[in-house]
């Protein structure tokens, strides 16, 4: 291939890589391609000149310098390297690949970044970049492998000049929604009247440097409790009702076609149905270890909420129900030592199950409500501009927390960009009033019979919390004042004016500080 003929480049061919080469061929583009080991890359592009016909489009480079010097200038290139950064100082793999590259670039050329890395290291990088005449932008990619293959959501960050060179691509690959429904489009679906053609983009500039970054973090952050909340209806449903996953997948099928229509619903319908492989009079989810994995930006997420100060509870009790989940020795040997009380048989399963389904609702809406809320702030904390109808519209499809009710989520915000809370819109504001009882109902079961649900619990007492209008900080406050002199505001004065009384005298004439 000749110099200056390539559409965009990609270093990376991990799994995510080779489907985010063949969807970007697919919309005929032309793609180099680069691998640290040369015969991942060759027999990537070998198997699938076989099978796919927009892989002739596909070109491997086994030289970085060839790689660079096929492309068109301003130069693309993609990176899905895993980053390890979480302080903004730290370096790692991706700060090696952006190091060999920068001598073979010239002024202006873009270096994206599709990784899950830390935002603050995209800042650095970004920053470090713009020095030297280059661009770097953080875009990032949701769906999994099946999204970067046929349409992912992409959430891309940096310099604006960058993302007018990148957004016909990044337009092109995007899943696609109806522009009416906010449902997603499924290729060659003979029901969908609406064409891929005619659907709007999960993709939309999201601001500069680490933003992009910033809020494909926060998606995970909700995907951890999305996940964590289907996961304690899954068990509520098994300990409570002692139903069977074959029960349990029907109705999740049912919930599926209602307001909770959400990707993660539609998995788990099809996982309580999956027998186990070597055992077909087993159902696999009962065979599966219940120990869960985690890659960390789930963690970052609820670090960063402490940091801005954000009550972001549920998403953390998602985090600390995984770290549970993975001292599974230890839970054993303390199930046979600390005793709670015996489960007896619940009556009235149907109406307990249209209970759960209100639970799982509600605290949906909580998670949401929190993500919007942290990058709220985090706006302010890192000076972006965030449009947050324009997210919800991109999470509609592509990503692993696609929904429904994300159509609601832009609406709300189409309203009122300046919407402090999503529970405070109209549309979710009634359904928290509607199903709150049964919500309570769902928890206090769980609790009087000893069933862990930290997700359920965590989001309905951030809806108490933030819907009391006095709690009991004031006492807190007045202990803080007592041994250690951190002064405390009074109800009768204006806020910002601080008191101290020399405890245990309170009788002591207050101070004005």
């Amino acid at each position: 291939m000749s110099e200056n003929s390539c559409d965009i480049g990609l270093i990376g061919l991990a799994v995510m890589g080779q489907n985010l080469v063949l969807n970007m061929a697919d919309h005929g583009y032309t793609v180099a391609v680069y691998n640290r080991t040369t015969a991942v890359m060759d027999e990537f592009i070998k198997k699938n000149q076989e099978s796919e016909p927009s892989a002739a489009r596909v070109i491997g480079y086994a030289e970085l310098h060839d790689f660079v010097r096929s492309l068109k200038r301003p130069r693309k290139i993609v990176l899905l390297v895993k980053s390890t950064a979480v302080l903004p100082s730290d370096r790692d793999a991706v700060d090696g690949v952006v190091d060999g590259l920068i001598p073979l670039l010239e002024h202006g050329d873009i270096i994206i970044d599709g990784g899950n890395s830390n935002w603050n290291a995209t800042i650095r990088r970004e920053k470090e970049l713009a020095e030297r005449g280059l661009r770097f932008f953080g875009s990032g990619v949701s769906g999994g492998e099946l999204g970067a293959r046929f349409g992912p959501s992409l959430m891309p960050g940096g310099d604006k000049s960058a993302w007018k060179e990148l957004e016909p691509i990044w337009k092109s690959i995007a899943a696609k929604v109806d522009p009416k429904t906010g449902k997603p489009i499924e290729r060659n679906d003979p029901l969908n009247p609406v064409t891929l053609e005619e659907g709007e983009p999960c993709t939309t500039y999201i601001g500069a440097n680490g933003a992009g970054h910033y809020v494909k973090m926060v998606h995970n952050g909700i995907e951890y409790i999305d996940m964590q909340l289907i996961c304690e209806a899954y068990f509520l449903m098994k300990t409570l009702l002692k139903m069977k996953p074959d029960e349990m997948s029907k109705v999740f099928g049912k919930w599926n076609q209602g307001v909770l229509d959400s990707f993660l619903m539609q998995i788990t319908t099809d996982i309580l149905q999956q027998k186990d492989p070597t055992n077909k009079r087993k159902f696999l989810v009962d065979v599966i270890l219940d120990t869960a994995g985690q890659k960390g930006t789930g963690k970052w997420t609820s670090q960063n909420a402490l940091d801005l100060g954000i009550p972001a509870n549920a998403m953390a009790e998602a985090v600390y129900a995984r770290c549970l989940s993975a001292i599974k020795d230890e839970r054993v040997a303390a199930s046979k030592v600390l005793k709670g009380p015996k489960i007896k048989d619940i009556k009235g399963k149907k109406k307990l199950v249209a209970a759960i389904h209100d639970a799982l609702y509600c605290s949906k809406i909580v998670s949401y409500a929190q993500g919007f809320q942290l990058m709220a702030e985090a706006q302010k904390e890192y000076k972006w501009e965030l449009n947050f109808g324009e997210i919800a519209k991109i999470f509609r499809g592509g990503c692993i927390i696609r929904a429904r009710f994300l159509q609601k989520i832009t609406d709300a915000y189409t309203k009122d960009p300046k919407l402090q809370n999503l529970m405070l819109d109209p549309y979710f504001k009634k359904a928290l009033h509607n199903a709150q009882d049964n919500w309570r109902k769902v928890i206090g079961l769980a609790v009087e019979y000893g069933i862990p649900v930290p997700a359920f619990s965590s989001a309905l007492a951030y809806f108490d919390g933030y819907r009391t209008a006095t709690l009991p900080a004031n006492l807190l406050q007045a202990q803080r004042d007592y041994f250690g002199a951190h002064t405390y505001e009074r109800i009768d004065k204006p806020r910002g004016q601080k008191f101290h009384v020399d405890w245990p005298e309170a009788d002591r004439p207050q101070l004005d500080m």
